[in-house]
């Protein structure tokens, strides 16, 4: 039924209609992507509108003893297996971060036996909730230079319920 040449005329359509295909593709690229170029986006049409001024984007003032009053530190233990991997809660047991007993109120860079970068040091003198809250939210935004590879909790109850559960580990 079928011969070579049938077979050789089927197979030689489909690699011209693939062809035909990958043409089409590297053209539409080169039309829709300006001058060919992935990742510079460039407005064709601007339309204007009234009032388009940007506007300054309102900072949220935080209330840290509402926000603490709110906090459940039950949730907070839970938060804290994020941070289970770098930090101990006993006293002087370091790990590849310093041990977080007693860190609400505690003195920065002060844990025995733990060799700190320095850019802590630099930012602040005291582990207030203030600046727990800040540090958590964006570690390396907060300290530029920290040794801290962590990359920060977005969601501000995240934040307050682990300061509330670390609060819990004081003197």
């Amino acid at each position: 039924m079928f011969d070579t040449m049938t077979f050789t005329k089927i197979v030689g359509s489909l690699c011209g209609a693939l062809l035909i295909f990958l043409l089409g593709k590297w053209a539409a690229e080169t039309l829709y992507h300006v001058g060919g170029k992935h990742g510079e986006e460039v407005a064709v049409y601007v339309i204007e509108v009234e009032g388009g001024e940007a506007e300054e984007e309102v900072v949220a003032e935080v209330n840290f003893d509402t926000l603490l009053e709110t906090a459940d530190a039950g949730k907070g233990e839970r938060v804290y297996g994020k941070c289970r991997a770098c930090h101990k809660l006993e006293a002087g047991e370091n790990a590849a971060g310093p041990y977080l007993y007693n860190v609400v109120g505690r003195d920065v860079g002060v844990a025995d036996g733990f060799n700190y970068s320095g850019a802590l040091n630099e930012v602040a003198d005291v582990w207030t909730v203030e600046n727990l809250y800040y540090f958590l939210e964006d570690p390396r935004g907060w300290a530029p230079g920290t040794s801290m590879g962590f990359a920060g909790l977005n969601k501000s109850e995240d934040r307050a319920n682990l300061i509330a559960y670390l609060a819990t580990f004081s003197e």
